[in-house]
């Protein structure tokens, strides 16, 4: 048996009156999702715990199997396995975000969470001259990939609150700043940065191309090492991970997946759909389990972008779902579980802790249901009435425990 894990980030949606009452989810064309739906088991699942914050980290824990009220410790310490950052257990990881600020009617606002969508190789010239210049055995820069980047904190302290960037895009930011005990120590680091940021060789030819520059660095999502469980101990399955994001990869790695890199994989609109299906077949030759994360949804709603997340949508269903679902016909018994993390309404442009809808699919027909829905989305989920109070349950489903 097979199993597979589709995660189509950001997929769930609100209705929208430019989409005359639809949902995205609704106006896309997605005949795989219909398909699977029709044939399987539809529902909403809870993968928010109450009182966490919708994140993508939380979230995708549940849909990996995990319980984030038992495991979860931040984003960062994720995201530092994937970069191959070791943490000691008295280390804290924060994610660095290289964004624009901007001035708007007198308030410093969050002009971009990502600086343009900044190169990645940009970005690396930016975060190696804040080692350079801010660097100490305290505190250590690494650079990532575009626009997603780690502080680590040697020693440091961990009970500061701190505010997402994509949440206040065309925000104010005064007041979403890094606040509680050792904040101070943070906002100083933060303002030296800046300065430095203001004449930095990238920003000023940035803004000669008409680009927006790295002008500042945005923390967040701090952390320590978590405790996990590998899938092997909990549920016996050799595995893989397939996402252009490093969080992802950091679940995957703490879960004891393989980490499988597919080329022009870019976590955008623009990302190799295709190739993260045919990358996880050839992988499903040797393991028992893929989980493939396609971020594009969620950049669209964090963009505000309307047609380019039904866009994505439907790529996800014709070159990842089609092309995982076809291939897997001719390899014997299989299950899917095809569902988001969390909704990223585009009214909001972040992150809801509502429920998402999600599909599971078994070869066999063991997930056929007794009255089967006409298709996927948010409201043929709802309209089944199945719902798991928890996102790990969905886990436990498809493997059968």
């Amino acid at each position: 048996m097979k199993y597979v894990v589709l995660l189509g980030d950001g997929m769930a949606d609100e209705p929208m009156p430019e989409l005359d009452g639809k949902t995205p989810l609704q106006c896309a064309h997605t005949p795989y999702m219909d398909r699977l739906a029709r044939e399987g088991e539809v529902g909403l699942a809870q993968t928010i715990p109450e009182g966490y914050p919708p994140g993508s980290d939380v979230a995708n824990l549940s849909v990996f199997g995990y319980d984030p009220t038992s495991c979860y410790s931040g984003r960062s310490p994720l995201e530092a396995a994937s970069m191959g950052v070791s943490l000691g257990a008295e280390d804290v990881s924060f994610r660095l975000n290289l964004v624009t600020l901007g001035q708007n009617d007198g308030h410093e606002t969050m002009e971009d969470f990502s600086a343009g969508h900044i190169s990645t190789e940009e970005a690396r010239a930016i975060v190696l001259s804040l080692q350079d210049e801010l660097g100490t055995e305290q505190f250590q820069f690494y650079p990532g990939v575009s626009y997603r980047h780690l502080l680590v904190w040697r020693g440091g302290l961990d009970g500061m609150e701190f505010t997402p960037p994509h949440d206040i895009t065309g925000q104010p930011v005064q007041g979403r700043l890094p606040r509680g005990e050792g904040a101070d120590i943070l906002l100083t680091l933060m303002e030296r940065a800046r300065k430095m940021l203001a004449c930095h060789p990238v920003n000023e030819r940035r803004k000669a191309e008409g680009k927006r520059p790295a002008n500042a660095m945005w923390l967040w999502g701090q952390g320590r090492a978590p405790k996990m469980a590998t899938m092997q101990e909990r549920f016996g399955l050799s595995g893989a991970v397939i996402s252009a994001v490093d969080l992802i990869k950091g679940i995957g790695i703490y879960a004891g997946l393989d980490v499988i890199e597919v080329p022009g994989a870019t976590g955008y609109i623009d990302t190799n759909y295709r190739g993260k299906g045919e990358y996880a077949l050839q992988a499903l030759k040797t393991r028992d389990y893929v989980y493939i994360h396609v971020e594009a949804p969620d950049e669209a709603s964090h963009g505000g972008l309307v047609q380019e997340k039904i866009k994505a949508i439907e790529s996800f269903d014709e070159l990842v779902v089609g092309t995982v679902f076809e291939g897997l016909r001719s390899m014997g018994d299989f299950r899917l579980l095809v569902a988001p993390d969390h909704p990223t309404p585009l009214r909001l442009m972040t992150h809801t802790d509502k429920p998402v809808p999600f599909i599971l699919y078994g070869s066999q027909g063991e997930f056929r249901m007794s009255q089967p829905v006409t298709g996927y989305d948010e409201d043929a989920a709802a309209s089944s009435g199945l719902f798991l109070a928890h996102g790990y349950q969905l886990m436990e489903k498809l493997v059968g425990k």
